[in-house]
């Protein structure tokens, strides 16, 4: 097994990032020599993103590496610096968010802390929190009612998550070789990429922990940002197509063989990608949209059939897929409420 030299990796996957990367780079520099940061410069073209990464590279050389790549995209960023990792750990934070300092620091000590007693996590999971400096609007997601605290557990330990309560990018931090082990691999040249970074390792996983620290800060509010409604109904085959991956990849037996509590968590992940697909399909009316609906749920049909009749049977995906002028309502009035329970956008 491969000897690692820093406790942690952070890889930065950077593209027209200038603005707002040093603010990332900076509140990960607080963990000193104990982490690595790989800031991918992914083939940016249109400022000083490559300058940027190779002056913290100079400036820190026995924390940040620039790798410098074509352009792929945000899951080619997260490839690379999967690869190239020299941390125990692995974690992703997005160019244009950034970490709470007195969270980072815990988080730290307790990853030091397992080091020492021998204690092998595959898994912790933080807080984050939605952040909106336009109207100074903060929101905290909390596991603190699904997970336990304070001791090493497994799947089966898991109670019940909230509606919003689902493990994205932003809340995990692996163990690295468990990422090597599941072979994941995102998509090049793809948006929404992170549910497939979040989803596709956890059959891997065993031991978890989970820390109530309000660690990961996510920005929201940027106009080009690829959960805005607009770049969602722009991309909405890219968005279709994770749900898809995961119900392909997923075989329900199988994971229930894992664990039943891990094989219902993907279940509800792939049911409320579903709903929001379809709610956006629903929201831009065409022949070529409801192709795309019908087409969706076939395929949902075909590959999971148990799986399809729990979701499609679902009375929000019920309402969602109504036809015509009442779906196309239906959809709008869903997507407002979905907004304000979910936080999606």
């Amino acid at each position: 097994m491969k000897k690692f030299d820093k406790l942690i990796t952070f890889t930065v996957p950077c593209y027209n990032s200038e603005a707002y990367m040093r603010h990332c780079i900076d509140s990960i520099l607080v963990g000193g020599d104990d982490i690595e940061i790989i800031i991918i410069d992914d083939g940016s073209t249109k400022d000083r993103t490559a300058e940027i990464a190779d002056e913290y590279q100079e400036k820190y050389p026995n924390i940040c590496r620039a790798i410098h790549q074509e352009n792929g995209g945000h899951g080619s960023g997260v490839n690379n610096g999967i690869k190239n990792a020299r941390g125990k750990y692995f974690k992703v934070v997005d160019s244009d968010d950034w970490v709470d300092k007195d969270a980072y620091l815990k988080i730290l000590a307790k990853l030091k802390e397992f080091e020492e007693s021998g204690t092998n996590i595959d898994l912790l999971i933080t807080n984050y929190v939605y952040e909106k400096p336009s109207t100074n609007e903060q929101k905290i997601i909390d596991f603190s009612k699904g997970l336990p605290q304070n001791r090493v557990f497994g799947w089966e330990d898991m109670g019940k998550f909230g509606p919003n309560e689902f493990f994205v990018m932003h809340t995990l931090i692996y163990k690295t070789q468990i990422l090597w082990d599941s072979k994941v691999e995102l998509p090049i040249h793809m948006f929404y990429v992170d549910s497939i970074f979040a989803t596709m390792p956890l059959p891997y996983v065993k031991e978890i922990y989970y820390m109530k620290e309000n660690f990961y800060r996510y920005f929201v509010g940027r106009d080009d940002q690829s959960v805005n409604q607009d770049m969602i109904l722009k991309r909405i085959d890219q968005y279709m197509y994770i749900p898809q991956l995961i119900c392909e990849t997923f075989d329900h037996n199988e994971t229930v063989k894992i664990s039943p509590k891990l094989a219902e968590y993907v279940f509800r992940l792939i049911r409320i990608l579903s709903l929001i697909s379809t709610i956006f399909l629903n929201m831009n009316p065409s022949k070529e949209n409801e192709r795309k609906r019908k087409e969706y749920w076939k395929m949902i049909k075909k590959n999971q059939p148990v799986t399809y009749r729990r979701i499609r049977y679902y009375m929000p995906c019920i309402i969602a897929n109504f036809p015509g002028h009442i779906g196309t309502l239906m959809a709008k009035i869903g997507y407002t409420v979905s907004k304000k329970i979910l936080k999606f956008n």
